[in-house]
């Protein structure tokens, strides 16, 4: 439990460096920028793999494709699940649309809360109830306001609850089945990175650029690694509350770009941080009271000798 919290803080720690980090990627439009993050981020993903013992993952995954070649058609819908995923995070905050982008990641563990409850009768407490209830009055805001819910954040909040369901369902929610989504996806990565005017021109011109792809693809390598570690190791659930640290890091680096929340916006996002705000005091309860069980247990532990000499005596 304690690994799969870990990584899930890693995560979300390096996302939101990461969200950042695509201002030094100027140079590139989004397509680009999506065509080098996939190269990029391939080398440093089997690193990771191969520090992390995962790299079995990958032969074992060929080996079911081979026994079962139908496995390889599900395996092209969760690559184009996480390809477009990976395009929309680098191109919210490059067109200005970080805070839609952000408001799906706010939504994303109350969804997962949801499938989690309906799919794997996993329970929800009061106060994940409660988070739920407000985030739905928040979106209905939003539905209220505008006839729709924004396209980012629906995208996000659905797709990836969509990818993490059919991982599950067909066993490949390891970072295996994530690299077999990036191998599947890579002739479209070379292709748009060959989109626009002379392409590796831009590398002459700044050949800092780079250094700066290999940070993308180091950045990329660990958060999305450290990411879906953290799903396999942590209950939907639990993952899904814990996914709360990313948006909040996403809304505030937008926040630094210039991004604003307009007047009519603000019940929308008011009601859906105030589900996160329910969360995170739900969360402190459970680690003071774990806290205490602890304590008790290890004072418990400290006079069971002397409640058994008294016994004897």
């Amino acid at each position: 439990m304690f690994k799969g919290i870990a990584y899930s803080v890693l995560a979300s720690v390096t996302f939101g460096v990461l969200y950042y980090y695509t201002q030094l990627l100027g140079a590139f439009d989004s397509e680009q920028t999506f065509g080098w993050r996939i190269i990029a981020t391939l080398p440093f993903l089997t690193l990771f793999m191969w520090l992390s013992g995962d790299i079995v993952h990958i032969k074992a995954i060929f080996q079911r494709v081979l026994a079962k070649p139908g496995l390889l058609l599900v395996l092209l819908i969760t690559s184009i699940l996480t390809s477009v995923q990976l395009w929309l995070f680098l191109w919210g905050p490059m067109h200005g649309r970080g805070l839609q982008v952000s408001l799906g990641y706010f939504l994303l563990p109350l969804v997962l809360v949801l499938v989690g409850s309906v799919l794997y009768g996993e329970k929800l407490s009061k106060f994940q109830a409660l988070a739920v209830f407000l985030a739905v009055l928040g979106v209905g805001h939003e539905i209220w306001r505008l006839g729709s819910i924004a396209w980012e954040t629906a995208l996000v909040a659905i797709g990836y609850t969509a990818y993490f369901v059919i991982r599950k369902q067909i066993k490949t929610d390891n970072l295996g089945g994530f690299w077999w989504d990036m191998i599947i996806i890579l002739p479209v990565a070379i292709f748009f990175t060959q989109t626009g005017e002379t392409p590796y021109f831009k590398f002459l011109e700044q050949p800092s650029l780079i250094l700066v792809v290999m940070g993308l693809g180091l950045f990329s390598a660990i958060g999305l690694g450290s990411y879906l570690l953290a799903s396999r190791y942590l209950p939907l659930i639990l993952f899904g509350l814990l996914g709360y640290l990313e948006p909040v890091l996403l809304a505030m680096v937008s926040f630094a770009l210039g991004e604003k929340i307009g007047a009519e916006e603000w019940l929308t996002y008011i009601l859906i941080w105030l589900a996160v705000l329910v969360l995170v005091i739900e969360g402190a309860i459970h680690l003071v009271q774990q806290k205490r069980r602890k304590q008790q247990f290890e004072l418990n532990l400290k006079q069971y000798p002397k409640r058994l000499n008294n016994a004897e005596d």
